[in-house]
């Protein structure tokens, strides 16, 4: 062989490895290895770094599903982005290698990056509101992704926006393509910010939280959506999350992190189902279920004897909208005794957070009645509902908003002891660092801002406030929705102890029907503002009465992936509740 032929072959040689090394990362759509993220920490021209992923290694091949599960801060989130090359331009300083469909992320120029976003990859976000323009029609915002990514007109655009939006369950999705983005629901938002990420046909979608902030049918329809477009179209899914039974209900692997590191990595039934990893364990033993008894404060704190403590007849709130009313609760009728605690589920709009509202008297009934202790507080004026004011108190779903940024914790938590007279300064601040204490935050954090706690330690600071007054009853309205299953746990965990040493009567309104059970005795089902059903925990979840109810516990995710299988194929033969497409 002449030299020239052996150059010749050996240019084919490489040239064929080259195509074949291609070809083998094409089929691996991601490849991690030794991924380090830091962020510039600290004031403007100091240095310091902090990590939030630390030598993170991990593969996914074409049509495959892996779940990214952990805490807040675990570096979850970081990953996706950094996956996108979305950290660029951010002062972020990236390390390792990240490959996706074959592209070098960190080595990309930015026309290479455009042209991995959207047509090989896409994301979908965890808050659509924040993720769609307010100002311009859903099909339009579609439609300029599409034309971004390809040569297509503006009617061919308009046309695939349509079909996208079809494809993923908009109904009349034509007419709805020219609907803003406040004009659908949370749900609708949801599926529409897949229909942007579907429109170029990605091979891979990267799902940060999609789920997080939806009820849980609606959550099941999202999740059942993936799993159908996974099953059609052979694309590859990276599924960020905190919540255990989401990652079960959906991938075939799961990546365990935590403080930027993997903890533990596998099939999802091997993960879930014999963690190997202490944390991973602790995690799953946090995860609420609806399958097991009770471990909160129903199944533990005495039961004082008596009469209602609170009493509701036929309770209604009208509201009105434009030349109507809207009415957010139809002729509400419970009784809550002393020391037990009442669970109030069911979705968003069905009235929960109104009724609430009302049991405290922060809201007044539009008719019907409200017996505190024997005495009708219902109508009565604000002069004769100071005696009870105490007794009544609410510990609201967003700590943020409910504490003024611009004061100390210690100060919003003094504000019902100064209502109630105390002022002398150093009783009042001795109280408040008693109050902290006992909710399981540091005295000394008296003088901290919100915005320096966490938003577990928000939450106790919420509750530290609701007990400064000394209540008999606590409403609390989704008070660990926004919280990881390990927050939520030890914040239910407080709740039951305070329950069980202070004697309290709880109403803990919530969407999250594993949560309900774990600590409630009796519990109410809402629907469309009227309660569908009520009873004890046993009688409402293990033999429910409503249909309703079966639809609600069958859309529950479960950490048995086979399970999970068994309950979207028995989704399949009941009637999904309709998302309201009505204006939000």
């Amino acid at each position: 062989m002449t030299g020239v032929a052996k150059a010749t072959g050996g240019a084919d040689r490489a040239d064929r490895a080259d195509r074949a090394g291609k070809v083998e990362m094409a089929e691996r759509l991601i490849v991690v290895d030794d991924l380090t993220v830091d962020f510039p920490t600290g004031e403007p021209g100091e240095a310091g770094t902090v990590r939030a992923v630390d030598g993170l290694s991990f593969t996914l091949a074409a049509g495959r599903a892996i779940g990214l599960v952990g805490e807040s801060g675990s570096g979850k989130s970081t990953v996706a982005s950094a996956l996108l090359g979305l950290h660029r331009g951010t002062g972020a300083r990236v390390g390792g290698t990240v490959r996706v469909g074959g592209t070098d992320v960190g080595a990309a120029s930015d026309r290479e990056l455009r042209a991995l976003r959207g047509a090989v990859a896409a994301m979908v976000f965890q808050d659509p509101l924040s993720s769609l323009d307010p100002y311009y029609a859903v099909g339009d915002q579609i439609a300029e992704v599409y034309r971004v990514h390809t040569d297509a007109t503006r009617r061919a655009a308009r046309a695939r926006a349509v079909e996208v939006l079809d494809r993923v369950g908009i109904p009349d999705a034509a007419r709805r393509a020219g609907a803003r983005p406040h004009e659908f629901s949370g749900g609708m938002r949801q599926r529409a910010l897949i229909a942007m990420a579907l429109a170029c046909e990605p091979r891979l979608l990267i799902a940060d939280e999609p789920t997080t902030a939806l009820d849980v049918t609606v959550q099941a329809q999202i999740l059942d959506l993936l799993h159908e477009l996974r099953r059609e179209t052979g694309m590859g899914l990276l599924l960020v999350t905190h919540d255990v039974g989401v990652a079960a209900e959906s991938v075939d692997e799961v990546l365990v992190m935590r403080h930027g590191r993997e903890m533990e990595r596998g099939p999802v039934s091997e993960v879930l189902g014999a963690p190997r990893d202490t944390y991973t364990r602790a995690l799953l033993a946090a995860v609420p279920r609806v399958d097991t008894p009770r471990t909160g404060a129903a199944a533990s704190a005495p039961r004082p004897e008596g009469g209602a403590l609170l009493e509701a007849v036929d309770l209604r709130r009208e509201f009105s909208r434009g030349r109507g009313t809207v009415t957010a609760v139809d002729g509400v009728s419970l009784t809550v005794h002393p020391g037990e605690t009442l669970g109030i589920v069911g979705e968003s709009g069905s009235g929960k957070t109104t009724l609430g509202r009302m049991l405290v008297r922060l809201l007044d009934p539009s008719a019907g009645r409200l017996r505190y202790r024997g005495t009708e507080i219902a109508t009565a004026p604000e002069k004769e509902l100071r005696p009870f004011r105490r007794e009544l108190q609410m510990v609201f779903q967003d700590p943020v908003s409910s504490l003024n940024p611009r004061r100390s914790v210690g100060e919003s938590v003094a504000d019902p002891l100064r209502a109630a007279g105390v002022l002398d300064e150093g009783r009042l601040v001795a109280r408040v660092r008693e109050l902290l204490d006992r909710v399981g935050l540091d005295p000394d954090r008296y003088d901290r801002y919100p915005h320096e706690f966490s938003g577990g330690q928000r939450q106790r600071v919420g509750i530290a406030r609701a007990l400064a007054a000394e209540p008999r009853l606590i409403v609390c309205d989704e008070p660990v929705s926004a919280l990881d299953v390990t927050t939520q746990a030890q914040v239910t965990a407080l709740l039951a102890e305070l329950q069980r040493e202070l004697g309290l009567a709880l109403v803990f309104i919530a969407h999250d029907l594993a949560v309900v059970r774990q600590v409630s005795d009796r519990v109410a089902v809402m629907r469309d503002g009227r309660i569908v059903e009520q009873g004890t925990v046993e009688e409402v979840y293990e033999t429910p009465s409503a249909a309703y109810t079966r639809q609600l516990l069958a859309a529950v995710p479960a950490l048995d992936p086979a399970l999970a299988a068994a309950r979207r194929a028995a989704r399949r033969a009941l009637p999904v509740p309709a998302e309201d497409m009505a204006v939000a």
